[in-house]
């Protein structure tokens, strides 16, 4: 089943990353569940067990360690839950099969802040609600499976009636697809279905209504500040059974209960020695003492929201660079390392002037994975370690690799280059990290961010007609412009991103940019506003021909 969906996956991907609302050369879930699903299948390989509860578990870590983007690190906890229902099994009936379905289901909504419908997990939760209905009904495997991919595929073509992003454009999930081609795969596997196309061509029908699918990433819908109803994020790990204060027995659902009824965005991890908790509430304090309830406090951390903004959501593939030679075991750790994910030489050096200790390649076309970033952050061999994803598909995997590193690692929600360099402006290396992460936000927080890059097809979004071959102005991720010309649409969206405040703008051209183009651009901008300070810079970033910010 494990070895089918993989590679039904990898067959699909392009088409996956096809179903993308921006029609930029970097739409890519499909790239990051392959990849994700991928490195469960070679834990699977690499697995000398027998039972299907140790395979499973073999997966769970794999798709952990792998996943890559929001879509990926989704998946992951789909398989994580599943893993976890049927741990001690040796073999698969159809009643196990559906507990391990419902399993996933539960554990993937509980690791979402704030889950949605008309995602990846709509998919996941109508499947298994099919398999329970049809286990009613038979103890054949095979027709339960079948029950499970026939309800995906049905659950998937509402997603646009239940997440308006979707309706807008009259299309479907793209994470979604992707969980349904691997329960397709499943299904296949066991029934011994041959498909004569693994890979899936849609008919014209569907591309109406497909071709411009959103990224579940892309839906998640993101935390501003003044959606912030609890106002301070809260994060403990307690060593079960340990401490002086321990006068409860753990349970989990009640533990997780009792959290949920004092504050939101809870995601509460468990095994049998941890607990890790991420809550958002007006009252630390009660967090933390009902924490030592049940253990010791390994690990605290405490950050007022009111003062940050906080963003969620997700991106694809990755690979980590070379990284410079780092410290040996026996060599004193440093103070503070810094990580920035960018792609191009020009880009690294300038996070390097910056103050950034190590880089990590990726970003666009290219996310780096849950394990990329933990080896970086041991690579660092730093006592604190920040993090600038500078790309929002990469929070998801930063954030998971912080909760498992060693380090103290705090991860500045930096959703473009342009963020990240202004966040630097903010760090100061004898600071706390809590001050750190707080003077990094509010700089991060001044500037605007324009990327230009080139329409992949033709497509309608935000009531903009856009064209094959035009190229794009998207400020702070909305496409704000369209023109037949690099040059021109630089300019215009340039003119919508300045305002009275503006002072500085900063070009950094990429591989598909050059320095004479990038001049005239400056020279006509000056001529729009003769009192700003402009900057010019060698990116050599893939994808995106310039990219843009205003302070």
């Amino acid at each position: 089943m494990i070895l089918v969906s993989s590679k039904r996956l990898a067959s699909n991907a392009e088409f996956i990353n096809s179903l993308n609302v921006f029609p930029v050369p970097d739409g890519d879930t499909g790239t990051n569940m392959s990849l994700s699903f991928a490195s469960g299948e070679k834990y699977v390989a690499e697995s000398t067990a027998t039972s299907v509860g140790k395979l499973a578990n073999a997966l769970a870590k794999g798709l952990l360690m792998g996943a890559r983007g929001n879509s990926g690190v989704i998946l992951s906890q789909v398989f994580r839950g599943f893993a976890k229902s049927i741990a001690d099994k040796e073999t698969l009936t159809a009643n196990d099969l559906v507990t391990a379905l419902q399993g996933g289901v539960e554990t993937a909504y509980k690791a979402v802040m704030k889950p949605q419908e008309g995602t990846i997990l709509t998919v996941a939760r109508k499947a298994a609600e099919a398999a329970t209905k049809e286990a009613t009904k038979t103890d054949d495997v095979v027709a339960v499976m079948k029950a499970t991919y026939d309800a995906a595929e049905e659950a998937l073509k509402t997603t646009p009636d239940l997440l308006p992003v979707l309706k807008e454009v009259g299309v479907v999930d793209s994470g979604g697809q992707g969980l349904t081609f691997v329960y397709q795969g499943f299904y296949d596997a066991l029934s011994g279905n041959e498909r004569e196309d693994e890979v899936h061509t849609p008919s014209t029908v569907e591309m109406d209504e497909m071709v411009n699918a959103e990224h579940h990433k892309s839906v998640q819908g993101q935390l501003n500040t003044e959606d912030i109803k609890f106002g301070y994020c809260t994060e403990i790990m307690v060593r079960i059974g340990a401490g002086r204060l321990v006068d409860e027995k753990f349970d989990y659902d009640e533990f997780r209960d009792h959290l949920a009824q004092i504050g939101d965005s809870l995601l509460v991890i468990a095994d049998d020695e941890v607990v890790k908790v991420h809550v958002h509430t007006e009252h630390p304090g009660q967090v933390l003492s009902y924490g030592q309830k049940f253990g010791s406090l390994v690990k605290v951390k405490v950050d007022n929201m009111r003062l940050q903004h906080e963003t969620i959501i997700g991106k694809d593939e990755a690979e980590a660079t070379e990284m410079p030679a780092t410290a040996t075991e026996n060599t004193e750790p440093k103070e503070y390392g810094v990580i920035a994910i960018a792609s191009g030489a020009g880009i690294a050096n300038i996070f390097k002037h910056l103050g950034v200790t190590d880089i990590i390649s990726g970003g666009q076309t290219m996310n780096p994975s849950t394990k990329d970033i933990v080896e970086a952050i041991e690579k660092t061999n730093a006592k604190k370690v920040i993090i600038l994803p500078n790309n929002k598909n990469i929070f998801l995997a930063a954030q998971q690799a912080a909760e498992v590193a060693d380090a103290q690692v705090e991860v500045i929600l930096s959703k473009t280059i342009a963020q990240g360099m202004s966040a630097m402006l903010g760090f100061v290396d004898t600071a706390s990290l809590e001050e750190n992460k707080e003077n990094m936000t509010e700089e991060m927080s001044l500037v605007k961010s324009g990327q230009v890059t080139v329409a992949v097809r033709d497509t309608t979004i935000d009531g903009q007609e856009i064209k094959q071959g035009d190229y794009m102005g998207i400020v702070d991720g909305k496409i704000v412009n369209t023109a037949a010309g690099c040059e021109q649409a630089a300019v215009e969206m340039v003119q919508m991103m300045l305002d009275d405040d503006s002072e500085v703008v900063t070009i950094i051209y990429g591989e598909d940019g050059t320095e004479a183009e990038a001049e005239k651009i400056a020279a006509k901008v000056t001529e729009i506003d003769p009192d700003v300070e402009i900057e010019i810079h060698e990116g050599d970033q893939p994808v995106y021909p310039y990219l843009i910010s205003v302070e």
